[in-house]
């Protein structure tokens, strides 16, 4: 008896405790929880205390229950600002995958440079930036429609199958409109900021990106060299953009970007075989199960670098010292191409690939770092011309100043023709001499 009158009152005791002790709230999702534990044999002031704890106020006087509204309000206001730090990190995500910024940036760094060098020997920083906003803005378009054309192949590529729109993390009609949007956007900065020459270059390199070469993938091996024009658009816009024109000059980057992503290409496509034919692409590597065809195209094209550096020179865009940067850059590229084309295994590919990207901005940093602007061009014309000049008269002095010596050393032995006449029939005899006048 005594034992169960003490179990009891203990029981007694921790419900009282249990009843007396309050939580702060648990804020979860914009949903206020409570929890509260009560003993078996909790009266109607547990309950009490339970609903008081509920409303934020207390039965009674003041005391440890309370809950202040401040503390709550505090607490939803953290919740609200993880929510909307959860979402921005989300989407932003997303649209930086859907964008392939990588790539993109890639594609910014080359429309830069060709701004730079159409320049002349003033830039416009604030137009160079319009630029290259307007050209993200149209790259990360166009891979994004790439990506809602190419749902269900990416889906079954290991490569791919986690991007935002395979793996569910964002809806397609949400792409497209993200799409749209920065389309729409970066074609009128470009309007607006540079030119209708450039917007128009950058217009129609998202169509012939998303409508042409996309969908070509899937049909014809051709749209490697389709996708290498893509990429050779965007140093031309940049060009046009800082000069409003396309000359010769403007073509030298375009042509780099051409033949180097061939085989930047072609070791892509060898070393991701089976993804491509497990996404049903057609690309050129799956029709040549040797890849002797596939390692010759690369060298090809990497033999086509080797006159870019002194057609720079010679036309007059960059000094001498490029013309040796670029051979040097294009032998090394070639010789990992040719190892490739002797042994065709992925760690020669690998290597062909790694030379390649590092190739392109090494390339383009020669073109800026020794690039002559048109008044460079002007003074060395002008200076080659006075050097011409001053050779010429140089020389017609020194011609001068000879047949003056000539005739002050013979001006005393000058004789007209008539006196040789005598030296024909008699050479024994001495010519008549003549007083001169």
């Amino acid at each position: 008896m005594w034992r169960n009158t003490v179990g009891f009152s203990s029981k007694l005791l921790a419900a009282s405790k249990s009843s007396s002790s309050l939580r702060l709230p648990l804020v979860h999702h914009g949903v206020v929880t409570r929890s509260t534990s009560t003993a078996a044999g909790s009266g109607p002031e547990s309950t009490e205390a339970a609903g008081s704890v509920k409303l934020g106020f207390s039965s009674g006087s003041p005391g440890p229950s309370a809950v202040d509204l401040s503390s709550f309000a505090a607490a939803a206001s953290v919740l609200k600002s993880r929510d909307v730090v959860d979402f921005a990190k989300h989407y932003g995500r997303c649209y930086w995958e859907l964008s392939k910024a990588r790539l993109s940036m890639l594609v910014v760094a080359t429309s830069g440079a060709g701004y730079v060098l159409g320049s002349g020997s003033a830039i416009d920083y604030m137009g160079l930036c319009c630029t290259c906003a307007g050209t993200m803005m149209v790259a990360a378009s166009a891979n994004t429609l790439n990506q809602v054309f190419e749902v269900k192949n990416d889906a079954k590529m290991n490569r791919t199958k986690r991007r935002p729109l395979p793996s569910g993390r964002i809806s397609i009609p949400h792409a497209v409109t993200w799409a749209a949007s920065s389309g729409i956007v970066g074609t009128a900065l470009l309007a607006s900021k540079a030119n209708l020459l450039a917007a128009g270059l950058g217009a129609s390199n998202l169509v012939l990106y998303a409508f042409v070469y996309t969908p070509l993938k899937q049909i014809h091996p051709i749209n490697t060299w389709v996708g290498a024009i893509v990429g050779a658009i965007p140093p031309l816009l940049g060009w046009a953009a800082a000069s409003g024109q396309v000359s010769l000059n403007g073509l030298l980057l375009p042509a780099a970007l051409y033949f180097w992503q061939i085989p930047h290409f072609m070791a892509l496509a060898y070393l991701c075989r089976k993804d491509y034919a497990d996404g049903g692409f057609k690309m050129f590597s799956l029709a040549d199960a040797s890849g002797q065809r596939t390692a010759a195209v690369a060298l090809r094209n990497c033999l086509y670098l080797l006159p870019l550096g002194y057609l720079a020179y010679d036309w007059g865009l960059t000094s001498g010292w490029f013309c040796l940067e670029s051979t040097l850059l294009a032998l090394a590229i070639s010789c990992t191409a040719v190892s490739f084309y002797l042994n065709r295994t992925t760690k020669e590919a690998r290597r062909m690939f790694h030379a390649s990207l590092l190739y392109l901005p090494v390339f383009m940093s020669g073109l800026l770092v020794h690039r002559v602007t048109e008044s460079q061009q002007q003074m060395t014309i002008e200076n080659s011309i006075k050097i011409v000049e001053m050779s010429s008269s140089l020389e017609s002095t020194e011609g001068s100043q000879e047949n003056r010596k000539k005739q002050s050393v013979g001006g005393s032995q000058r004789r007209p023709p008539v006196s040789y006449a005598s030296v024909a029939p008699f050479p024994f005899l001495p010519a008549p001499s003549y007083a001169t006048p």
